[in-house]
């Protein structure tokens, strides 16, 4: 076939690129250097993608503290040689870029200056689905007139969507509470692999129905399904997908663009793409990515994650659990941690399986096998207990609550809320200014030290010795 002479397809299937975000954090610990993007950008821009993913997630974190590099300085940079594709990042609502709930002051600045990067598609996500701690984030990126792609996390009980909580109807009713608030798309993300191809078909299809505003599915390769729940979302009608050039494709990383685009060519989801443009991309990959090879876990053989078939717990965090229990000598006793973890996250109210609620829930799962049911609770199950993430999708555990809440002895703060976590919390960016004056010389700086109190101040004072 002679891809010149095709007509252009009726619906194209569009794509956003991970490639330079979450393609090296799933594969690579988020590794990849600015410098090493660069001999792909201007190639990249050539595509036709959707949007690039560039930037959020664990970039911020990982930028400042492993690379040596300013966070805020990758965006603009690659905007020099990206100049068409619109830039996309991931925030993850109130906690931005980082690991708590924010005060309002530092979302808002944070937004302000990430549109004055170059970020245009703000996807928004938010670990238990509680919509109210997207407010801020929405509000500045509407203020600066920037698209607000407001996300709902994929999450199972089950091993195929249903049961009591995350069911078609949940699913669909926060996409109609994400078009009333505003989103200009809905991304459905699919943070574990766990999305099954007749579920994508099925979900796809009842948001399609509901909503006017484009859908985007993303998902990862971990269990093996991702490809074949891609092609089943496109014949529902999804309108964007994400997907990363090979070399940084598959594992737990998202379907391969150049598989993705010649399994639908010539069909009425054709991309569009020139397969041999993503071709020369990909082998330029591949001599960058000999950079990073020692990152690659390839202990295993298979490249998928059985354990996330049988029990929906996603492989990052089965790393962990087998850390900790080793750390306590008690690795025999995986397999109940493994049926404790239902239990524990049923109990604190069936949390969607994502950071930092996977590492919450595997945590309190442990402690709970070695030390019996909320011996011991951690400051961040109490944390959840209390309101202080948002509203749980389901009910807590009325005894379990109060076991937590007893667990920090008679002078523990015991106080519950039900409102939007950020109204409980004061303004920052006035002390932050006072604690870094003379350190952080303009606000981004600031920020970096908001966010990451002690990576991101030494960062930045190292870079103020450097400059002297």
């Amino acid at each position: 076939m002679n891809e010149t002479q095709v007509k252009p397809a009726a619906t194209p299937l569009r794509i956003l690129d991970t490639t330079l975000r979450d393609g090296h954090q799933s594969l690579l610990a988020t590794r990849m250097k600015t410098e090493d993007m660069i001999p792909l950008a201007e190639r990249i821009d050539e595509v036709g993608y959707w949007a690039c993913e560039v930037w959020g997630g664990a970039t911020f974190d990982t930028m400042h503290r492993f690379l040596d590099e300013d966070p805020w300085a990758r965006p603009r940079i690659l905007k020099q040689y990206i100049k068409k594709t619109p830039f996309s990042m991931l925030l993850r609502g109130q906690n931005l870029v980082g690991y708590r709930n924010y005060a309002d002051d530092v979302v808002r600045a944070f937004v302000d200056h990430a549109c004055e990067v170059g970020i245009e598609i703000f996807r928004v996500f938010d670990a238990l689905n509680d919509f109210r701690n997207f407010e801020t984030c929405v509000e500045g990126i509407k203020k600066n007139g920037m698209h607000f792609q407001g996300t709902i996390c994929y999450s199972l009980t089950e091993r195929r969507m249903g049961g009591p909580v995350y069911n078609l109807d949940y699913y669909v009713e926060k996409a109609g509470q994400l078009e009333a608030m505003g989103a200009n798309s809905i991304c459905l993300k699919d943070m574990a692999g766990l999305i099954a191809p007749y579920d994508a078909f099925e979900v796809i299809s009842a948001l399609k129905k509901k909503v006017s505003i484009p859908i985007n599915l993303h998902t990862h390769y971990t269990s093996g399904m991702a490809s074949m729940s891609y092609l089943k979302a496109a014949e529902a009608g999804v309108d964007v997908v994400d997907c990363s050039l090979s070399p940084f494709a598959m594992r737990t990383g998202q379907p391969a663009v150049e598989a993705i685009a010649a399994a639908v060519m010539g069909t009425p989801r054709d991309t569009g793409f020139d397969l041999n443009l993503l071709v020369s991309l990909s082998q330029k990959l591949e001599e960058v990515a000999k950079n990073y090879s020692q990152l690659l876990d390839d202990h295993k053989m298979a490249v998928i994650d059985t354990g996330v078939l049988l029990h929906q717990v996603p492989g990052g965090m089965i790393s962990n659990l087998v850390n900790q229990l080793k750390e306590q000598n008690a690795l025999d006793r995986l397999d109940e941690v493994y049926a404790q973890i239902p239990k524990t996250r049923r109990e604190l109210g069936n949390l969607p399986l994502v950071t930092p609620t996977s590492q919450i829930v595997g945590v309190q799962a442990v402690l709970n096998v070695l030390f019996g049911e909320y011996k011991i609770v951690t400051h961040e199950t109490r944390a959840i207990v209390q309101g202080l993430y948002g509203r749980t999708p389901a009910p807590i555990d009325p005894e379990v609550a109060e076991k937590v809440l007893k667990s920090g002895g008679a002078k523990a703060d015991r106080t519950r809320i039900d409102c939007r976590p950020g109204d409980v919390l004061s303004p920052e960016m006035d002390k932050v200014k006072t604690d870094t004056a003379g350190v952080a010389q303009s606000e981004e700086e600031q920020l970096i030290c908001a966010l990451f109190p002690q990576s991101g101040r030494q960062y930045v004072e190292k870079q103020r010795k450097e400059s002297t």
